[in-house]
């Protein structure tokens, strides 16, 4: 049964990220397969303008392997990646960011180890790679560093995400959605592994299948880090495990969180802003169950200033021009 799965899909959801995405398709060229599979990848652009349709047809001449290219209009993370799931082929679908690098044997490795496990599903560490030498605060806060794990780790919903992973298709197949519209902004992965969890499905841990997430420089910025909290508080809201007993614990927590900010400051900078970042993920929450929306747009995208804009979303213009998907 393992030797018939050939073919892997590898999809990319990507939004107004050229250059990060011209990086990473030119590292997937690069796939090593040893003769045990073969691989195509689908590229879904979630901007109704076709910004990354002009990066990808040009790939399609440079690579030896195929390459698709399709638009979800609507600006929403589950449409997109349930497109890319409508056109992938094969018995085996891969997600990446548009904003990770994956080594060569990235798909090997994951490959190797689902046959190994014969679990549903592989997940792989994202490690940070830093455009810039990042600011002290930032490196010893590990913002943007996320736990590991050994190898073979039966995983919790709780661990899961489809920034670095290799699937069974027939996993997708039998979830509804997959991906669920109302997740749009984000939660739409861990609520997809949760999901197949439930109906008994199995995913494990791959730590030697690494990717690495470029972090460019805007990133790093403490008006992005903070945004980006209120808007992920925001959307834990569309979760269908979300309920009343969590406004409790945001209640409690963003209490104890504003009042010792003042003695996490002692410890540094780092850890001041590891907390405040904590503290905005539930005061997001806490604004949203009142009808209050900070931060209107679906994904944060770049550097704004606080403020009003005049055209009413609650924000500036941009500031610079650099964008993504999100985290």
């Amino acid at each position: 049964m393992w030797e018939a799965m050939k073919l892997i899909c590898v999809c990319v959801c990507t939004f107004k990220r050229p250059r990060l995405l011209a990086n990473l398709l030119t590292e997937l060229g690069k796939q090593t397969t040893q003769g045990k599979f073969s691989y195509s990848i689908i590229v879904v652009d979630n901007d109704s303008t076709e910004s990354a349709g002009a990066i990808v047809e040009s790939f399609r001449t440079r690579l030896s392997v195929p390459v698709a290219y399709d638009v979800e209009p609507e600006q929403n993370i589950a449409l997109a990646r349930n497109k890319a799931v409508a056109r992938a082929r094969g018995d085996l679908v891969a997600f990446i960011d548009d904003d990770e690098l994956p080594p060569e044997d990235w798909l090997l490795k994951l490959h190797t180890a689902l046959g190994h496990y014969g679990a549903d599903g592989v997940l792989g560490p994202v490690v940070p790679r830093f455009e810039i030498d990042p600011p002290k605060w930032v490196l010893k806060s590990r913002l943007f560093e996320r736990p590991p794990h050994l190898t073979g780790l039966v995983l919790d919903w709780t661990q899961a995400r489809t920034g670095n992973v290799l699937l069974r298709h027939s996993v997708l197949k039998e979830i509804e959605g997959p991906f669920r519209r109302e997740c749009g902004s984000g939660g739409e992965d861990r609520d997809f592994f949760k999901r197949a969890i439930d109906k008994g499905r199995v995913f494990v841990w791959c730590q030697e299948a690494q990717v690495y997430e470029t972090v460019p420089s805007h990133r790093m910025r403490r008006s992005f880090l903070l945004q980006r909290a209120l808007l992920r508080g925001k959307s834990s809201l569309a979760s269908p495990q979300f309920g009343a007993t969590d406004v409790l614990k945001s209640i409690a927590a963003s209490f104890l969180y504003t009042l010792c900010l003042p003695a996490f400051l002692l410890f540094g900078h780092g850890v001041f802003m590891k907390y405040l970042i904590k503290d905005f993920d539930h005061i997001g929450r806490l604004l949203a169950v009142c009808g209050i929306d900070p931060v209107r747009q679906k994904y944060i995208t770049e550097v704004r200033r606080w403020g009003t804009s005049a055209d009413g979303v609650g924000l500036a213009k941009p500031r610079e021009a650099n964008q993504g998907l999100r985290q």
